[in-house]
């Protein structure tokens, strides 16, 4: 096989793994990352912030409207752009931030959902939880930021768990 050939193996792998491909696993003890937030926005700036992105083209790495979004990136812009707040890259890091778990039957707008889209028990994917059993993400290779119901068979089966990255009184009710 050819060096190009290689390469270009490798480049579309890299495209169809979409979201669940995350740096690997530290070999220490992992850190633990906190929202770090400068600006004055709350959920309900979140939620209008995500549900205008929806149609923006899916694109591995990407984290800005202009160039496309992966899922993380997604949430790390809405975030950052709509309520100043400084949230890890990497669903793993995401996941793993000092912030309240949440109840599937307790979930607020703006609070973030997380799958595991490749089975098992690893988080692989995440979104905006939006209010009314919705979610804003990006899904996959040749998609666009959308909304989706949690309802739906497949994302039952993958779900994990949530956070809630706003304090009680930022909090907007479903």
């Amino acid at each position: 096989m050819t060096t190009l050939s290689r390469i270009s193996l490798m480049m579309l792998i890299a495209l169809l793994s979409g979201c669940a491909n995350q740096a690997p696993a530290p070999v220490s003890q992992p850190t633990v990352y906190q929202p770090i937030s400068s600006g004055n926005g709350n959920a309900e700036d979140v939620l209008f912030r995500a549900l205008g992105l929806v149609g923006t083209p899916y694109r591995y790495g990407g984290n800005t409207p202009e160039g496309g979004f992966d899922c993380s990136g997604l949430i790390g812009f809405v975030y950052r752009d709509a309520a100043g707040i400084k949230l890890p890259r990497s669903t793993r890091e995401l996941i793993s931030m000092r912030s309240p778990g949440v109840g599937r039957d307790a979930l607020q707008s703006g609070d973030l959902v997380f799958f595991a889209t490749n089975g098992g028990g690893q988080v692989s994917h995440a979104g905006i939880y939006v209010g009314e059993g919705r979610f804003v993400h990006a899904p996959s290779t040749g998609g666009t930021v959308r909304l989706d119901s949690l309802s739906n068979r497949y994302w039952q089966r993958t779900y994990l768990n949530a956070k809630r990255v706003f304090p009680p009184e930022l909090a907007s009710n479903p």
